[in-house]
């Protein structure tokens, strides 16, 4: 197996959230010598080295800062995000019913298709707050429970016998999980406390509060006739976030800085202050800059002079349904990197930025695809327009084709994949 896509299957299988993909992150950057920086110190930056910070545990920032100063050559910029639709935990989320089953009452987070999530073995992973030396300083523990806990079972076809012809879903009725089946005497409340507190090794009484996800423990796998096929939840942007840490690691442009951004909550609109709506991508520029003993002049300078990727998955053509996309921009799943065009700007890219990737692709030996909305068919935005209200940066919008976007279980290329580390280790090198 190529050892991009073996690593990619293990993040994968690591990060069944945005707080534990941040970690696996972390982890590689400290192994390939990287230090991290607190957003809340005073920063002392040398030509050269390389450096990561996090905001609110679930968006990273790596950064290697060149040997030019930024203001006289711009940055380069990849950014992509840590989160996933899916569904989170409420507060009080045991339901006790007849039987002595216990449910747990979940919100739905973003776009999920919901149906994919029936009738799968699912777990719990997140954070965990807990009580810390004064009420300002809680302690965060990360929490991933590895083993089947909880399933969310279909209704039987016997009592609907019009489920495959349309089957509205409530999010709050028909999509809560199972937990088990308990038929002692039990404070429900505390049950789901004494399930994390166990597998902290913890008393449940110093558990705060958390921020818990529901993931499908099925590991990421290869299909196809020759295994070029990658099915796993999360690969939207998972993929990009590897690839794009791949490349900031293995590409070698030392007299430019190269930012890998990072975000949370792009699925829910990225109005956070660890979203790309946020300043932050913005205050670790000027940072740099004034590392370098650059002006505002010298920050503005180094925006004009810069160029971003904005890296977040693309919708593959699908055989069963040519009806759905446009006629001659709809990108093959296996094709290449694709480039994300929108009229209405829903996407950065506009013809100079779309060919300056395409001129990357082409230097990169990597073929390279167009994605246009069939005009009768609304879609969605990502990370490149919303940082533009941000910072007035020029980049494009580029991803991987994918079946079944925002399933439990997705669909890309490995070889897209592959073409992809190329490109980003191009643009950084």
């Amino acid at each position: 197996m190529d050892k991009y896509i073996s690593s990619l299957l293990d993040f994968l299988d690591n990060s069944p959230c945005n707080f534990l993909a941040v970690a696996s992150i972390k982890k590689t950057l400290v192994a390939d010598g990287f230090t991290e920086l607190n957003l809340g110190d005073k920063w002392q930056l040398n030509s050269g080295g390389k450096y990561f910070t996090t905001k609110n545990d679930s968006a990273i920032f790596a950064f290697t800062i060149g040997d030019t100063p930024i203001a006289e050559t711009g940055v380069k910029i990849i950014a992509a995000h840590s989160d996933s639709p899916g569904f989170r935990i409420k507060p009080h989320a045991v339901i006790n019913t007849e039987g002595g089953v216990m449910k747990l009452n979940t919100e739905v987070y973003g776009g999920p298709i919901l149906y994919t999530w029936f009738d799968r073995p699912l777990s719990v992973a997140g954070r965990v707050i807990l009580r810390g030396k004064d009420p300002l300083h809680p302690v965060t523990r990360l929490l991933k429970i590895n083993r089947p806990l909880l399933v969310i079972p279909h209704l039987p076809i016997h009592f609907n016998r019009n489920v495959n012809d349309g089957n509205p879903l409530s999010k709050q009725k028909d999509m809560l999980p199972m937990l088990g089946r308990i038929t002692d005497v039990i404070e429900k409340d505390n049950l789901l406390l004494n399930i994390i507190a166990q597998e902290l090794k913890i008393n449940a009484t110093d558990i705060l509060d958390f921020d818990l996800t529901l993931y499908d423990t099925h590991q990421a796998t290869l299909t196809g006739l020759n295994e070029e096929f990658i099915c796993s939840g999360r690969i939207d942007d998972l993929s990009m976030v590897h690839a794009a840490i791949t490349a900031i690691i293995e590409g070698h442009d030392t007299s430019t800085t190269r930012i890998v951004a990072i975000f949370d909550n792009e699925e829910t609109g990225s109005g956070t202050k660890q979203g790309a709506a946020s300043p932050v991508l913005a205050g670790i520029i000027e940072r740099i800059a004034e590392a370098q003993e650059a002006s505002h002049e010298g920050f503005l300078r180094c925006i004009e002079r810069s160029f971003m990727i904005s890296a977040d998955n693309a919708h593959a053509f699908h055989p069963n349904y040519p009806e759905k996309f446009d006629p001659t921009n709809h990108p093959a799943i296996g094709g290449g990197p694709v480039i994300k065009i929108n009229a209405n700007c829903k996407y950065m890219t506009d013809a100079r930025s779309a060919a300056i990737f395409r001129s990357l692709c082409e230097e990169a030996g990597s073929p390279c695809q167009y994605f246009v909305n069939h005009s009768d068919v609304a879609g969605g935005s990502t990370l490149g327009n919303i940082l533009t209200s941000q910072i007035d940066i020029e980049g494009v919008d580029v991803g991987n084709p994918l079946w079944a976007m925002h399933s439990v279980c997705e669909t890309g290329s490995t070889d897209d994949h592959i073409n992809m580390i190329k490109v980003f280790t191009h643009f950084f090198s």
